[in-house]
């Protein structure tokens, strides 16, 4: 559940405004969970097929980045340092993305992010950030 606006203002503001970046649109992202500090955002992967009828590995790697942007800064300003993605197993179909900090220092972050569809695990990200503010 994404968390109550008036208690949260701060993360309101955040996820609409990663709900309404050009790059969700389209793509179709659209954070569905804030929680705990863990943003999951959804994505029904029309439109992100490649030749083999799965869902594109630049598509997925998106889903992947965007819930990682989303969840570092709820917390402050952050940018990417570094990422990278295992992909375990194709998709065909809707997909989430659930990014959750595993380290931080005052300046530098480390998220994991699982990206599944339904109960199957598609693939493994992990985003380094650095705090601007």
């Amino acid at each position: 559940m994404i968390g109550d606006p008036e208690k949260d203002p701060g993360s309101a503001k955040v996820v609409a405004s990663f709900d309404d970046c050009g790059f969700a649109r389209t793509l179709g992202l659209r954070v569905i969970a804030v929680e705990d500090g863990a943003v999951t955002v959804s994505m029904e992967g029309k439109g992100s097929f490649n030749r083999g009828g799965a869902v594109h590995g630049g598509a997925i790697f998106g889903l992947a980045d965007h819930a990682f942007g989303c969840a570092a800064n709820l917390v402050g300003h952050e940018v990417a340092l570094a990422a990278e993605i295992r992909y375990l197993s194709p998709a065909n179909g809707p997909l989430t993305a659930t990014a959750r900090c595993v380290s931080e220092t005052p300046t530098v972050s480390l998220y994991h992010v699982e990206v599944r569809q339904g109960n199957r695990l598609v693939a493994l990200f992990s985003g380094h950030g650095f705090r601007l503010g």
